[in-house]
C-alpha cells in the first residue's frame, strides 16, 4: 500500500469519483443498485484506498470513439449563449413558470376582449393572479439560481499517473 492510500480524501475527490461512477453508470458498466451503493460509499470514503477500491474494475477513460478533426471549411464555433435567470432553473421550476405565464397570458387577453367588447377601461383583475403566484415563483426561484451559479464545478478526474506526475513536477 503506498503512502498516497493512506492520505486523507477531499470533498472534490470524492466528488470525482462519484463523477466517475456516474458516467459508468451512464455507460451501463454499472447496475442501479451498484451505482447508488458505490456512490454512498464514496461520500463515506476517508482516504484515497477506499475510493480507488470503488472504481478499480472500471475503465480509466470511456472507450468512445475519438471526435475526428473539423474539415478546415467547417464554420468558426458558436458563442457560448448567454446565460439568463431561466436557464440556471431546474426543469419542474421551468414547468411551474411556464404554466404560469400561460394562466397569466389566458387572464390578460380575456381582459382585453372585455374592454374592447364593453367599450370603457375596467379595473385590471388580471394582476391578482400574475402577481402573487409570480411573487411567490420568484420567491422560490431566486435562492435557487443564486445557489446554482455559486457552486464550484467539478474538477474532472485525473488518473492516478497524471497526478502523480504533477506531484513530481511539484505543481
Amino acid at each position: 500500500m503506498g503512502e498516497r492510500d493512506l492520505m486523507r480524501a477531499s470533498d472534490d475527490d470524492r466528488q470525482q469519483v462519484v463523477d466517475r461512477l456516474r458516467t459508468a453508470f451512464e455507460d451501463g458498466r454499472l447496475r442501479m443498485e451498484e451505482f447508488t451503493e458505490r456512490i454512498g460509499l464514496a461520500y463515506q470514503a476517508v482516504t484515497y484506498s477506499d475510493l480507488a477500491k470503488l472504481h478499480a474494475d472500471l475503465p480509466a477513460a470511456s472507450p468512445k470513439a475519438e471526435p475526428r478533426p473539423a474539415p478546415a471549411s467547417a464554420a468558426p464555433p458558436a458563442v457560448a449563449a448567454k446565460r439568463n435567470f431561466f436557464t440556471d432553473l431546474p426543469t419542474p421550476l421551468k414547468v411551474l413558470w411556464t404554466i404560469w405565464l400561460a394562466a397569466v397570458s389566458i387572464n390578460v387577453v380575456v381582459w382585453v376582449l372585455v374592454v374592447a367588447s364593453s367599450g370603457h377601461l375596467v379595473y385590471l383583475w388580471p394582476v391578482w393572479v400574475a402577481g402573487p403566484y409570480g411573487a411567490a415563483l420568484l420567491a422560490v426561484s431566486a435562492p435557487v439560481v443564486h445557489s446554482r451559479r455559486n457552486r464550484p464545478r467539478a474538477a474532472p478526474l485525473q488518473s492516478p499517473g497524471e497526478a502523480d506526475s504533477r506531484r513530481q513536477l511539484g505543481s
